[in-house]
């Protein structure tokens, strides 16, 4: 797991920690694909959850729009033009 996204299933609720840590390992299982399947709910929030932490990496963020050394940058900009420190 990424580090966002173990960050992310850390801070739930030990109960829902737990299903999430369940779901995400089956969404990564080739052969459990059949099994979320059963349970469409499941399977959009496993593979929801999983994408999720594919836009931690830089490069993947930067290829779709984000760049976020850019949005700091604009925002230090911003404060310094309005004289807040």
């Amino acid at each position: 797991m990424s580090a966002g996204l173990d960050g992310f299933v850390a801070a739930a609720p030990w109960p829902q920690r737990s299903g999430l840590r369940v779901l995400l390992a089956l969404a990564r299982r080739p052969r459990s694909g059949a099994l979320l399947a059963r349970v469409p709910l499941a399977e959009q929030a496993a593979h929801s959850t999983l994408a999720l932490g594919r836009y931690d990496d830089p490069a993947v963020a930067r290829r779709l729009g984000w760049d976020a050394a850019a949005v700091v940058a604009r925002g230090r900009a911003l404060r310094r033009a309005e004289g807040r420190p």
